[in-house]
């Protein structure tokens, strides 16, 4: 048997299925598509899952691809065993009711031992204790000994996963010999021992089970089979860990000469580290290479979460500077043949990552050092659980995912109070939760559930005005609410803000419609009554706020386009986090990992007026969510959605589901115009924009702050940048004179400072209070006396406005007598009601009193006097 690299293996089964008709697939992304019940794709068969299910159509009835996966439920386990790894590759070919066992079994066979090379005699095979057919296929028809064919149980042998399709299993073991092996004379494949190693899977789905546990014959049976290509990269390369498979051990090698710190084939304690750090480079360069960005939740929770323990493996390795983003090249190296997507995104990848070194470096020393004290707090006698809502803390403040406290504490021998621990969490979010629940008239949602009942028709897309009817209808001291069984009302929902309007009722009664809300699926109008009163069953005449809703639809539709011209600047990493779009502009969160450059803002403000200026359809459809999301619609991330939504459409330029209202042409919008970018949390951005009328606004405004500006420096607006460049740079130049008269006068007076000096013991202490002098100005001062005196210490006080500095300086001969400045402006700035602190020969601090300086320098004699 020759050794093949893992990139050969992996071309080679690629190969050999399409040569067997088999439809060839680039892997699928790490984020599954329309799959709620998977963070990650952590199978090879995941993303074929609608195919098995018949739910769609799959390009071919066979199938073959090499799948890229995270796991992380076994994350602990990563670094102290041979075989964890967050990230592996599966390989596997697939039939949708075409070939079956005999197929399977055979071209398995062909592929191991004529394209493999591998030694028939180390072959074994283990098929379901019933399932006859395959054994006697491995018997009859491949020729293995009855004695390496096993028949194991359900546990080993049957996949199911509750109801539905389901099977038998047959799987295929390569026998590494007697000196891997545990020595009793039964040693066969299902042996605890590590003898035999299970390469790959083939899984016979050709039942179907109910809800009772019955079982029937499916009309179609499928194939599905999974090859782990590390794993099968172990067995032809002779290591029995996946830290040595040629690829993996190129990155691994790089952790070595980043640390300096030699691997010892996971003899030596710091392999643990070296191990963790190699595997989490692979995740996280292919996660980012997804779209995935390090956050607080869901997947990019866990990217996070694997960044940051890598970097804390890193820093246990000696390595205290950024270096993950350095490393993950040789990911690239490595596996960018086989998915170019790597090559493609390389200086993304690193972007990200070293953004997230660089955040998570500005609070992981304090983190440390905090968690350090915890561990000291228990080891003292306190117990073995850290308090949950410590645990928090080093969560919410300091960025330590709790998983991450738990390892640190568990290699102390300690653990982590995990109940408390999200029970502070929840106490967070009920707070939050709380402070949203109430509006500003204090309504109460609970209550409005037994009022409002029934459902509300949505007219607003057709019309802007409707006869409608009172369902029911509640009071307060200023407003009343009420419901209505049709509604041209928008009701704020998907970010967009509600229509505003009136309500005309029977007997002259009129009343303000001020916002609208959904309750379920009823429209709440909170209104101002104006003239008359409203009731149930009333017929009344709603009439919405045109020019506002047509503002508004401008606002929404900008937010559509502004959406894709991100992705196009920035990638397909980019998506919504988060809209509010109102009559006076809108506002846009979306996942980046760092600020956008001037010339990104520009391309993207560009990007977005073409499109306006193109004047494009805008269209409305709706349609089954499959389709919608077959043909490319973009989504909100864990928004459930129904059978049928609906899709808005800018031509082929943009295309969202949304419920919300639009222009009928990109046209209508007029203009676009970036108002401001910033951070809003970590890994998201936010762009505030306006359009149209707002556009006009915002050039009014700027004309006359222009204007104002221009009058004030006396001069043309056209020249009004070099004008104040010049007033400037003149500024600067005068500033800098008067520092340099300042210090002139404060070293001409170095004399009479001195001569003013009080002796005390064998201290000449000097007391001096200054008008508007800088720190720097009195430290410099303060150098210069101790540059040519010696048994001085001196009290600096700089008063500006309501504030004073202060400045505590020991010459070094007094210092190694034992006094401190740090310790005497504690006691010297709390006599001015302030503090603060600093080293023995100089400390700083801070008062709001001026005042009381006297108090501070009496302060200041007292302490020699003592």
């Amino acid at each position: 048997m020759e050794k093949m690299g893992l990139n050969e293996i992996r071309e080679e089964f690629l190969s050999f299925f399409e040569s067997k008709n088999h439809f060839r697939r680039q892997s699928y992304s790490l984020v599954p598509e329309n799959d709620k019940s998977l963070l990650l794709i952590n199978a090879g068969m995941a993303p074929l899952k609608p195919y098995f299910a018949g739910l769609e159509t799959p390009p071919s009835k066979r199938m073959t691809t090499c799948q890229k996966c995270i796991r992380t439920g076994d994350i602990e386990n990563v670094g102290y065993t041979d075989r964890h790894g967050t990230f592996f590759e599966m390989m596997g070919n697939f039939s949708f009711g075409d070939y079956f066992k005999k197929e399977a079994i055979s071209w398995a066979w062909e592929f191991i031992t004529e394209h493999l090379h591998m030694p028939e005699e180390r072959l074994w095979a283990t098929v379901y204790q019933d399932d006859d057919e395959a054994y006697d296929l491995w018997k009859n028809m491949i020729g293995l000994p009855e004695e390496r064919i096993v028949r194991l149980g359900k546990e080993d042998n049957f996949w199911e996963i509750g109801s539905g399709p389901c099977g038998p299993c047959s799987e295929i073991y390569f026998d590494r010999g007697e000196a891997h092996g545990c020595g009793s004379p039964d040693c066969k494949p299902g042996c605890e021992c590590d003898r035999y190693v299970e390469f790959w899977n083939l899984v016979f789905t050709q039942f179907d089970r109910d809800d009772d546990g019955n079982y029937s014959d499916l009309p179609h049976p499928n194939i599905d089979t999974g090859l782990g290509l590390e794993r099968m990269a172990c067995v032809m390369q002779d290591t029995s860990s996946i830290f040595d498979v040629d690829t993996v051990k190129y990155i691994r090698e790089g952790v070595e000469e980043e640390s300096g710190v030699r691997y010892c084939d996971g003899e030596a304690d710091t392999d643990v580290s070296v191990r963790i750090v190699t595997d989490h480079l692979r995740s996280m360069t292919f996660m980012i290479s997804d779209g995935i960005l390090p956050g607080n939740e869901g997947r990019d929770y866990v990217l996070r979460k694997i960044i940051r323990r890598a970097v804390i493996h890193g820093r246990k390795l000696g390595i205290t500077k950024p270096f993950l983003h350095e490393l993950c090249g040789r990911v690239v190296e490595t596996s960018g043949g086989a998915y170019p997507e790597l090559r493609e995104k390389e200086e993304y990848i690193r972007n990200v990552i070293r953004t997230e070194e660089d955040r998570f470096a500005s609070t992981l020393n304090q983190g440390l050092s905090i968690i350090n004290k915890y561990i000291e707090e228990l080891s003292s006698g306190q117990g073995k659980v850290l308090d949950g809502e410590k645990a928090f803390k080093l969560h919410d403040t300091y960025g330590f995912p709790i998983d991450l406290t738990r390892e640190i504490l568990a290699d102390a021998g300690m653990d982590v109070d995990y109940d408390g621990f999200v029970e502070a969490m929840e106490k967070q979010k009920e707070r939050a939760r709380t402070a949203q629940q109430m509006d500003d008239a204090g309504w109460n949602e609970s209550l409005g559930e037994e009022v409002f009942s029934g459902e509300t028709v949505f007219t607003g897309y057709e019309k802007h005005e409707d006869e409608c009817t009172v369902l029911a209808v509640t009071k307060d001291d200023e407003f009343c609410r009420l419901s209505l069984d049709r509604t041209p009302f928008y009701a704020e929902s998907g970010g967009q803000s509600w229509d505003t309007g009136y309500l005309y009722g029977d007997g002259n009664a009129v009343a303000r419609v001020i916002s609208v809300t959904k309750l379920n699926k009823v429209f709440v109008h909170k209104v101002e009554i104006l003239e008359g009163a409203f009731a149930e069953n009333m017929k009344v005449k709603a009439v919405i706020d045109s020019p506002r809703r047509n503002r508004t639809a401008i606002n929404h539709t900008a937010t559509h386009l502004l959406h894709k011209a991100l992705r196009t600047v920035l990638g397909d990493h980019v998506k919504q986090a988060g809209s509010s779009v109102t009559e006076d502009g809108l506002r846009f969160d979306f996942n980046h990992y760092q600020a956008l450059t001037a010339d990104e803002l520009a391309r993207v403000e560009q990007l977005v007026n073409e499109k306006i200026c193109e004047f494009i359809p805008v269209t409305t459809e709706v349609k089954p969510v499959e389709e919608a999301f077959k043909e490319g619609a973009t989504a909100l991330f864990g928004e459930k959605y129904g059978s049928e939504v609906r899709v808005v459409s800018a031509g082929n330029f943009s295309k969202e589901l949304c419920g919300g209202t639009h222009v009928n042409n990109t046209g209508e919008i007029g203009a676009f115009k970036i108002t401001g970018e910033s951070g809003v949390a970590s890994g998201v951005r936010r762009i505030e924009a306006v359009t149209g009328m707002g556009v006009l606004a915002l050039c009014n405004r700027n004309e006359d702050v222009i204007r104002k500006t221009s009058d004030a420096l006396k001069s043309n607006p056209d020249v009004l940048a070099e004008k104040a460049a010049s007033v400037l740079s003149e500024n600067k130049a005068l500033r800098k004179e008067v520092e340099e008269l300042k210090k002139a006068a404060m070293s001409e007076g170095l004399g009479s400072i001195l001569e003013g000096a009080e002796t005390i013991g064998d201290v000449k202490l000097v007391l001096r209070s200054f008008d508007d002098m800088n720190i720097g100005d009195l430290r410099g001062l303060s150098d210069e006396i101790k540059a040519s005196e010696k048994g001085v210490i001196m009290v600096f006080a700089s008063v500006s406005g309501s504030k004073v500095t202060f400045l505590v300086s020991v010459t070094d001969d007094l210092v190694e007598k034992g006094y401190h400045a740090g310790k005497m402006i504690k006691e010297i700035a709390a006599a001015a009601g302030g503090g603060g602190g600093g080293k023995a020969d100089m400390a700083q601090a801070g008062a709001k009193d001026p005042s009381r300086i006297q108090d501070a320098f009496d302060k200041a004699r007292n302490l020699l006097v003592l």
